[in-house]
């Protein structure tokens, strides 16, 4: 069982945003808990021994992959060098819905952008233009801001000059399960910053 359960186990890992505790794994691999609990310390044992590029941490009660430290040198490069591109309009509008919107969800984001964000909302991470703040008291989900390098690429002194776009976004709830662009977007000439974090469904 512990040997069919991996790569299902590895598939799952690969597309988690946040730590994926054991109850959560077997719930939806459909799979006893130790079985599961078994399968995961197999799986880090085994990159450990292979000396991997990543490794299988258990994390805050969760399991996740991280890139192992004696490689982030060459992680740190990658990220910087794409730095040098410019974000997509998909990652500005995404942007856009952060900053107005602050503090907020990704699944907020997504409901009001009508489309899955969390590859560009990456993106906007690695850039350094948006942060955590916290997490969501109803649902435990972590909240985004934009940061100080955000408000220094725009030329702001601060969030309250940003133009008065924000009688123009619908709220989450109003346009959630939907799938629609809702959002406008805004200009950033300045802004060196390119999305190669967009999910399939971010157009």
């Amino acid at each position: 069982m512990i040997e069919e359960l991996k790569p299902a186990l590895e598939a799952v890992l690969m597309v988690v945003d946040e730590p994926a505790t054991e109850e959560h794994l077997a719930k939806v691999l459909g799979h006893p808990r130790r079985a599961v609990a078994d399968a995961l310390r197999e799986l880090a044992d085994e990159y450990a021994r292979d000396r991997r590029g990543f490794e299988l941490r258990l994390i805050a009660g969760g399991w996740r992959y991280y890139t192992r430290p004696e490689y982030a040198e060459a992680v740190e490069s990658f990220v910087l060098d794409g730095q040098q591109a410019r974000l997509t309009q998909a990652a500005l509008e995404t942007l856009a819905v952060v900053a107005y919107r602050q503090p907020v969800s990704r699944s907020r984001v997504s409901a009001i952008r009508g489309v899955n964000c969390d590859g560009v909302m990456r993106t906007l991470l690695q850039r350094g233009l948006v942060a955590e703040a916290g997490t969501e008291p109803e649902t435990g989900a972590i909240l985004y801001v934009t940061t100080h390098y955000f408000l220094e690429r725009m030329g702001l002194r601060g969030l309250d000059e940003l133009p008065e776009l924000a009688p123009f976004l619908p709220e989450a709830e109003q346009v959630e399960g939907e799938s629609q662009e809702g959002v406008p977007s805004f200009d950033v000439d300045d802004l060196d910053a390119t999305d190669s974090g967009d999910s399939p469904t971010d157009h």
